[in-house]
């Protein structure tokens, strides 16, 4: 079992920048492909970032690539998701995820993943 818990979210300029967290509870964080979602009002559900638990490869939603950043720091059981050039468009709430090792599911499907945590809210003025 995984417990996610994000923070760092609020309200941002356009072309600022802001640094989310993702704290997991559990002892097997290490193994886990985490991911990072977000959700707009009216939309569905879809995917950021990802990556994975040992080589830290890394995927990025084309939106986003070059502007954000996802990372993992195992020992602390955290996952980051730093994001610079921040637009309107990338008001939502995102959210954390937790993929485990035997799920063969797709990186980018919200499906694929485990666990969620509960969000956090971030929002970009213009």
């Amino acid at each position: 079992q995984v417990q996610l818990v994000e923070s760092g979210g609020g309200l941002v300029q356009a072309g600022g920048s802001r640094r989310l967290s993702c704290v997991a509870s559990g002892n097997t964080f290490s193994n886990y492909v985490m991911g990072w979602f977000r959700q707009a009002p009216g939309k569905e559900r879809g995917f950021v970032a990802t990556i994975t638990w040992g080589t830290r490869n890394t995927l990025y939603a084309d939106s986003v690539k070059g502007r954000f950043t996802i990372s993992r720091d195992n020992a602390k059981k955290t996952v980051y998701l730093q994001m610079n050039s921040l637009k309107p468009e990338d008001t939502a709430v995102y959210y954390c995820a937790a993929k485990a090792p035997l799920n063969g599911g797709s990186y980018y499907s919200v499906s694929s993943y485990d666990y969620w945590g509960q969000g956090t809210q971030v929002t970009v003025s213009s």
